[in-house]
């Protein structure tokens, strides 16, 4: 029963919270202000009872009697009469007579046939305790006036002054503090409460917005986002961080649906014709020897090209991840010299390096020669046998623009840019290669926080160019 009435929500706690601090708040100003009250209220009924005394005392100057005593305290107490705004004035003298301006107050005066004796005994030990009270201010309760504070002096002579004042206007006053305090704390919690839920709805609608787009989310809806959430720093940073993670989520997704949909689409032609020619085959009762060294050598062939299909996508892969490359200085001379003598014996056309600039870059040397590669077999693909590929590297300041130029056909302006998208073939030779060789190649180069681009070479033909930073020149 209990864990039911408990507030299960996020808003109802956060709610109650602050009103528990605010009630809390409250209570603890109530008590310092209703203390606060009485005790300067107090203090003031000290400092007038004293000045008081001292002017009951400076009446009774004077008397060297008893009885001159006892006429001076009579002739000062008969000027003022005790009630609610008067103070009370006693003067007992040694030899037991007494002076005071409120005789039936100290029993003196007594109607006994309309008092029970209980209540006549407990005055008498109120008025007892009253007349016997030390030197200085003390407290003193009785019957009919409530709490009494009372100064006590005594007399030159023979006896003792005391000068009481009620402290019902004390009372009185703390009593108007703890009603408005009362009044003004209900209202001030229903405030909170008010407040508080706002506050919790603004603060939790952000938090409810999460887990709503986590449910569609985990229904499969990757597209959802929480977008902006109000003026709080922290949701927003942390809308913000949930946002990019979804955006990170959906890249990642996608770029999964895009490997399955080039490795499916890529591999179904080759399985396509393998499965045919296998087909071809197997009808032929008694097939020849040439029938299947032909049908041998087209499934070897389909079976490289699918080979080297699934090698450029788990590399495409690989490099879309976004890992860091292992960065190493690496000779720019040395090593174009290198790449482009690893590829000459590999196709007739003439290879040339052109202009290179002397220093190192920093970069990941088999990344680096994976792109270089990608580029000189893309102009290979493109141009005629015997044409001619150069290879250059020029520095502009802490950078450096790699160049791969042919003297083929060239790449048309409104297609400089989608050669770089995965499977894509630019037209009129569309047929060769996997359409992976420039996706890959500006991966690679983006790993790097460099560009990669297509243009027109002198030649006329293509020029496709990256830049990388982080190059240095060599001293002379």
């Amino acid at each position: 029963m209990v864990e039911r009435l408990r507030p299960s929500g996020l808003r109802a706690r956060l709610s109650i919270a602050i009103a528990a601090i605010l009630a809390a708040a409250v209570g603890a100003t109530f008590l310092v202000i209703y203390r606060g009250t009485g005790s300067t209220l107090r203090a003031g009924v000290d400092t007038e009872l004293r000045e008081e005394g001292q002017a009951f005392a400076h009446g009774l100057r004077g008397a060297k009697d008893p009885d001159a005593l006892a006429a001076a305290g009579r002739r000062y107490v008969r000027s003022q009469r005790f009630g609610p705004s008067a103070r009370l004035l006693v003067l007992a003298l040694s030899d037991g007579r007494i002076a005071t301006n409120d005789p039936e107050l100290l029993g003196l005066q007594r109607d006994l046939d309309r008092e029970s004796s209980q209540v006549q005994r407990r005055e008498d030990e109120q008025i007892r305790g009253l007349l016997a009270t030390p030197p200085g201010f003390s407290t003193v309760r009785l019957e009919d006036t409530g709490a009494v504070r009372v100064i006590t002096r005594p007399v030159e002579g023979a006896g003792v002054l005391r000068v009481g004042e009620p402290l019902a206007s004390v009372a009185r006053a703390q009593e108007g503090v703890a009603r408005a305090f009362f009044v003004a704390g209900s209202l001030t919690l229903v405030a909170a409460l008010a407040a508080g839920y706002v506050v919790a709805a603004r603060t939790t609608d952000p938090l409810r917005r999460m887990a709503r787009t986590a449910a569609r989310i985990d229904a499969g809806e990757l597209s959802h986002r929480i977008g902006p959430t109000g003026p709080s720093e922290e949701i927003r940073t942390l809308a913000e961080s949930f946002d990019h993670m979804l955006d990170r989520l959906d890249d990642a997704f996608a770029r999964q649906r895009e490997f399955v949909a080039d490795a499916s689409h890529e591999l179904r032609t080759p399985l396509t014709v393998i499965r045919g020619q296998l087909e071809v085959l197997a009808r032929s009762g008694d097939p020849s020897a040439e029938d299947v060294r032909r049908v041998e050598s087209l499934v070897a062939t389909e079976v490289a090209r699918m080979q080297r299909l699934v090698d450029d996508l788990l590399l495409l892969a690989s490099a879309e991840e976004g890992a860091p490359p292992r960065l190493k200085p690496v000779d720019v001379r040395r090593f174009l010299t290198e790449q482009l003598g690893g590829i000459e014996a590999t196709a007739d056309r003439r290879f040339a390096l052109g202009t290179v600039a002397d220093g190192t870059v920093l970069a990941d040397p088999d990344g680096l020669a994976q792109a270089i590669r990608n580029l000189i077999r893309n102009a290979v693909e493109h141009t005629a046998v015997g044409g001619s590929v150069s290879l250059s590297a020029v520095a502009r300041g802490d950078r450096i623009e790699f160049a791969v130029e042919d003297d083929g056909p060239g790449i048309p302006f409104a297609q400089r840019e989608r050669v770089f998208q995965r499977l894509y073939r630019a037209p009129p030779s569309g047929a060769g290669g996997s359409g992976l060789g420039l996706a890959i190649a500006r991966a690679i180069i983006e790993a790097h926080a460099g560009r990669i681009w297509a243009d027109e070479a002198g030649t006329g033909g293509a020029r496709v160019a990256f830049e990388l930073p982080r190059f240095a020149a060599a001293r002379a």
